[in-house]
């Protein structure tokens, strides 16, 4: 489990093919995210999706990446920077939300501008996702938690705009989006059991006749 309170900008400096229709091995520098803590089998949340420690090296560290996990997700596969968080103690502070690290799809950046001080990101989410958004709920966005200003069902998803603080836009990779850009979502882990309950709920299964 994660906060979505990202710790530190990292780099990935290398990829490697593992193989033919498999996945990557990717090499990240940690930037200024301690490693001293982190032993092979730990989990680092890298854009926002889960990954596991397979080795270290000074301030670098190894995981592998599934094609499953890149037929879902996006920055993975190439060179560039990311946001990391170590996985949470139980014993943290949840500055953001409780944040699983399975990315539950991609959204489309619609507009990135200033807005005073700050800065209005409007991003698209897809339609199997939409339900999951609502006024002032959390949602993380390449790892990053976020609060939701203004939700609107469009065509083809939902549209719903957040308001980036200078704090976030100095310390994430969100500063570098751009408009067309996709990223990595994750819907509130409570919406989703809510959803999952209210659906049983209306389709509760008829029992067997017994004769």
């Amino acid at each position: 489990m994660f906060t979505g309170i990202v710790a530190a900008v990292g780099r990935i400096e290398r990829v490697e093919p593992l193989g033919a229709d498999a996945g990557l091995r990717l090499t990240i520098d940690a930037g200024a995210l301690d490693l001293s803590d982190v032993a092979s089998g730990d989990s680092i949340a890298i854009q926002g999706a889960c990954m596991t420690v397979i080795g270290i090296d000074g301030g670098r560290f190894v995981v592998e990446v599934s094609r499953e996990s890149l037929s879902k997700t996006c920055g993975l596969d190439r060179l560039g920077e990311v946001n990391l968080e170590k996985a949470m103690r139980l014993d943290d502070r949840i500055g953001g939300h409780l944040v699983s690290g399975h990315v539950d799809g991609l959204g489309r950046v619609i507009a990135f501008e200033p807005a005073g001080e700050s800065w209005r990101l409007v991003l698209q989410a897809p339609a199997e996702l939409a339900k999951f958004f609502a006024y002032k709920g959390s949602v993380t966005v390449n790892g990053t938690s976020l609060t939701v200003n203004r939700v609107v069902d469009v065509a083809g998803g939902a549209e719903f705009e957040i308001n980036l603080i200078p704090h976030t836009i100095a310390v994430t990779t969100l500063r570098t989006l751009k408009v067309g850009d996709r990223v990595n979502l994750e819907v509130d882990l409570i919406a989703r059991y809510v959803e999952r309950m209210l659906g049983a709920a209306g389709g509760a299964v008829e029992p067997p006749v017994r004769s």
